[in-house]
């Protein structure tokens, strides 16, 4: 898919498909079981830390687990810029073995490595504290530039939410990439529609939120952020010499009580919201 700022643009060279969900469909539904399980596991990470979030962690889950499983390389540098998620981006490490059961224990509590927000270098692949909405792009857009001048291949990933859309420093990030065509960064816009205080089209509208980037001169794609297959298609995807901006529809708190509710963004669930959820998955059921 390319839009029409993008289409007088050299395309590159698409990337292998080396998703192993992507090459039949049993292992695809071997991903996707994977994906269940760490969805169970961040339910059960959040209860017992009695942490809330869970709403805006449920809602990139699927995105964290392609990128981190199927798109990035060893030389990749990933910026987590809704640092609230970070839930989701340490329940995605442990799916890959990089952290353990024991060290999920210790999420959000005294002298742990694994707070609430990424804390910075103590945990595998986090190059930075985040959670200051907004600065997630400047950082991934430093980090593409600098990039450029060690003649590395490497490619910077940048997950934002998108009430962090609302903050100048985001559009500053994004023409200064555009400007010196950073066609080696991505950022991923997780657009649920609720940030903490309401739905972001009551605060500041961020529904045309697409368009205003194409606008810029990024290249811009839309998929459903729930859809893996689509989210590796959309990842993989990218064009020379521009910015790469993927926009995931998304639904915050998917499958729980409080889906698409206010409450996903603060509440931790009860015992007894756990255990319905948790069944839930597995008997086989989706968030």
């Amino acid at each position: 898919m390319i839009n029409e700022k993008a289409s007088h643009y050299t395309r590159l060279k698409r990337l292998p498909l080396g998703s192993p969900f992507w090459v039949c469909r049993e292992a695809m539904n071997e991903f996707h079981k994977k994906i269940a399980q760490a969805k169970q596991r961040l339910l059960k990470l959040h209860h017992d830390a009695n942490s809330g979030h869970l709403g805006g962690n449920i809602s990139c889950l699927e995105a964290l687990m392609v990128l981190h499983h199927n798109i990035m390389k060893p030389e990749d540098r990933f910026i987590l810029s809704k640092g609230h998620a970070a839930g989701a981006l340490y329940t995605t490490l442990w799916s890959l073995g990089k952290l353990s059961d024991a060290d999920l224990q210790t999420f959000t509590r005294d002298d742990t490595t694994l707070p609430g927000h990424p804390s910075g270098s103590s945990i595998p692949g986090v190059m930075f504290p985040t959670g200051s909405l907004g600065h997630g792009p400047s950082l991934a857009a430093g980090l593409a530039m600098a990039t450029r001048y060690t003649h590395k291949p490497r490619h910077v990933y940048c997950l934002c939410s998108d009430g962090e859309w609302q903050e100048g420093s985001c559009w500053e990030a994004l023409t200064f990439a555009i400007h010196h065509k950073l066609d080696n960064l991505t950022i991923i816009i997780d657009q649920n529609g609720l940030q903490g205080y309401g739905r972001t089209k009551d605060i500041i509208s961020c529904e045309d939120l697409g368009p205003r980037i194409s606008s810029f001169g990024a290249y811009l794609q839309r998929v459903d952020g729930h859809a893996p297959v689509a989210i590796k298609q959309a990842l993989d995807e990218r064009c020379a010499g521009q910015v790469s901006v993927v926009i995931l529809e998304t639904t915050k708190g998917r499958g729980t009580y409080f889906e698409d509710t206010l409450a996903s963004h603060y509440l931790p669930l009860d015992d007894d919201q756990f255990q319905a959820a948790y069944k839930a998955l597995e008997q086989g059921g989706s968030l």
